[in-house]
């Protein structure tokens, strides 16, 4: 019994075809970025249920860059949110803070358009990122951020506390 060219070229195609479909399934799901939630430990937080920390975080941006907003892993703490990029860096925000330890009257700060800005590196204790301390605000707003990240994330949480919390006098610790 003779067979036909079509029927034997079907034959073929449809396993080849299946296993170039399976093949090209497994790589995009391995591109795909696989973001668990963020966990955070406890900080003291006294203002973190505060309506300042209130409206900050509902107006949050739902991304940061190359940074996407990101489930926090329970218990969550109150006042805290997350980004992450794809490969699993995390842009982490505290609200309601207290003052941080290192800001006081000698401490350097930056201005990004009104927010003044109080930043500790976390170099000296061997961690690859800073956290930057809004500290011109009711309530203080701390954003960590890996090095490397670029400015998008600290510009877009400027502009999204300079949109929601009224600017004050700063209150810096005496110098010791």
């Amino acid at each position: 019994m003779r067979r036909s060219p079509a029927l034997i070229a079907t034959a073929i195609a449809l396993p080849v075809a299946l296993l170039v479909g399976v093949v090209v399934a497994a790589v995009i799901v391995s591109q795909s970025p696989v973001n668990t939630p963020v966990g955070l430990g406890p900080v003291p937080a006294p203002e973190a249920e505060s309506e300042s920390c209130s409206q900050l975080l509902d107006a949050l941006p739902e991304e940061l860059g190359d940074y996407t907003r990101a489930e926090l892993a329970d218990p969550a703490p109150v006042g805290a949110a997350a980004w992450q990029s794809d490969d699993g860096e995390e842009v982490v925000l505290r609200c309601g803070l207290d003052r941080p330890d290192q800001f006081d009257r000698a401490a350097a700060l930056q201005v990004i358009d009104d927010v003044q800005w109080f930043e500790v590196s976390g170099a000296e204790q061997g961690i690859p990122a800073s956290t930057w301390f809004a500290v011109d605000r009711p309530v203080y707003v701390a954003l960590t951020v890996p090095d490397g990240s670029g400015p998008t994330p600290l510009q877009d949480i400027t502009a999204t506390i300079s949109a929601t919390l009224p600017q004050q006098e700063i209150d810096p610790a005496p110098i010791r």
